[in-house]
């Protein structure tokens, strides 16, 4: 506007002057919501694993590195590659004795310095020991198994001998090979070409790629009965943590979900990503406590059943960082603000061993009250002209801990509860590694091996067992007709 144009208005009288103020005023509070809507959307484009629960994977690698590298290629401080200063040293362990194949003994007679000069044995010096392994050249024991031809003059038909059963179970591959196959596949993430490679290049067998499904498929039902023990023992567990993945089957969009318990991992591949899934591996009688995040399905099984619920912590931090990256001053101080809250209580967690029991719980009671205080309270609010909240995200948060307060602090009473879904996360962790080499599975049998050779890789690693071991125990009890090994540890 120019100070003629001004002018004229002012010449105009006071009516005129009051609708171009009106008028301004109405263009700068709409210029305004679009910026704010602007600023929202920008930050919401600019969330990552550490402002949401989005995946870490998912980051823009393209940003900046904090950290400044220096001449050695470390980061941060400066520190070199390698073991840095003051760091005890890690040295393998020595073979026994008895699992030694052969010992070489080496001897001097002559100073290498001094020629001519005998050399003293020093019999109590130990002496140097370097240490060798090797693997023998692959051996691949073939049988042949004859049925021979009868001829019925009753019947007038040829009659072959009658194979054992165990033979027609194993067909080409016996129980070894087979779980080999099985343990490559879904512990090793080696896809079908692969293991063909191996088997051709190092055991000098080939096989097309058909016949290593149906080995999968002997493997999935040797584990039938391991993976339906587990499936029967969950829903009496007091506390299990819950988390899903996506999973691609012949293009389609399934689900995998990871149910921790104390001492083994159950897998579950479902169309579904909603609470019916708990339902049916829970049941709706389900009295323990279960660690997950705030996804609706875990929200509405807590409504439905009526179960006990500890929302992760983790989760809620991200989500309280996201509100101090918004454009709305009042919006990041309450964000800060619950953000410190939140960090008090994990000083407090940190603590524990300092502490006495007494002074322990008073601690945390009173850093739960003071995040739900601020969280329920202090969140700030701006209703436009239209009667719309202009701070919704901040409201969002106070919404969540008005309804699900106490959800989020289940693990203060319930012991063996962590206040994280971090143990979930990592359980399912290499199965999201599973997913982007192998490009998932393709149908039920598929769908049902996996679930059922991820449950018994999750859950040896859990007990210290060994995965080939069992998966090779499972096999030989299948193909001999036996009882299956439990993935349940022995009772003491």
């Amino acid at each position: 506007m120019t100070p003629e144009q001004a002018q004229a208005i002012y010449a105009a009288g006071e009516q005129a002057v009051i609708a171009h103020l009106c008028a301004l005023d109405a263009s700068v509070q709409k210029a305004q919501q679009e910026i704010d809507a602007l600023q929202r959307k920008l930050a919401l484009r600019s969330k990552d694993s550490s402002t949401s629960s989005k995946r870490p994977s998912s980051d823009d690698i393209t940003k900046p590195n904090k950290g400044t590298k220096n001449n050695t290629g470390g980061k941060g401080k400066g520190n070199t590659i390698g073991g840095q200063p003051g760091h005890r040293k890690h040295t393998r362990p020595a073979y026994p004795p008895e699992t030694l194949s052969h010992v070489h003994e080496h001897t001097s007679v002559a100073c290498p310095h001094c020629a001519g000069h005998d050399l003293l044995w020093l019999e109590d010096v130990a002496p140097r020991i370097t240490q060798q392994t090797e693997i023998q050249e692959v051996v691949v024991i073939r049988e042949e198994h004859r049925a021979y031809a009868y001829w019925c003059e009753g019947c007038g038909e040829v009659h072959y001998a009658e194979l054992p059963e165990t033979v027609r179970k194993e067909g080409l591959f016996k129980a070894r090979l087979t779980a080999l196959v099985a343990y490559l596949k879904n512990v090793c993430h080696a896809s079908f070409s692969t293991i063909r490679k191996f088997l051709r290049d190092v055991v000098g067998e080939t096989v097309s790629r058909g016949y290593l499904v149906k080995l999968i498929g002997k493997v999935s039902q040797s584990l039938e009965r391991p993976y339906g023990e587990l499936l029967e023992r969950i829903p009496l567990e007091a506390t299990l943590n819950v988390d899903e993945t996506g999973h691609k089957d012949n293009g389609d969009r399934f689900w995998t979900w990871v149910f921790k318990a104390e001492l083994y991992v159950l897998f579950r591949i479902d169309k579904s990503r909603g609470s019916q899934v708990l339902i049916e591996v829970l049941g709706e009688e389900f009295e323990g406590t279960l660690g997950c995040d705030y996804f609706s399905a875990y929200r509405k099984f807590m409504k439905d059943v009526g179960v006990n619920v500890q929302f992760c912590i983790a989760h809620l931090i991200r989500d309280v960082k996201f509100l101090t990256t918004l454009p709305d001053l009042p919006t990041r101080l309450y964000g800060k603000r619950l953000l410190g809250a939140l960090k008090a209580l994990f000083h407090v967690i940190h603590q524990h061993e300092t502490l006495s029991e007494e002074a322990f719980g008073a601690a945390l009671g009173q850093a739960k009250a003071e995040i739900i205080r601020i969280g329920r309270d202090a969140a700030p609010s701006l209703i436009d002209a239209k009667g719309h909240e202009r701070r919704r995200e901040a409201q969002n948060m106070a919404k969540r801990f008005r309804q699900h307060a106490e959800a989020y602090f289940a693990f203060i009473t319930t012991p063996g509860m962590d206040p994280t879904n971090n143990v979930a996360e990592q359980a399912i962790r290499f199965v999201v590694i599973d997913r982007h080499v192998t490009q998932g599975t393709r149908g039920a049998n598929g769908r049902r091996a996996s679930e059922r050779l991820w449950t018994v890789i999750a859950t040896c690693a859990l007990q210290g067992r060994s995965a080939f071991a069992f998966i090779l125990e499972a096999v030989e009890a299948y193909f001999h007709d036996q009882p299956a090994p439990s993935l349940l540890p022995a009772p003491p």
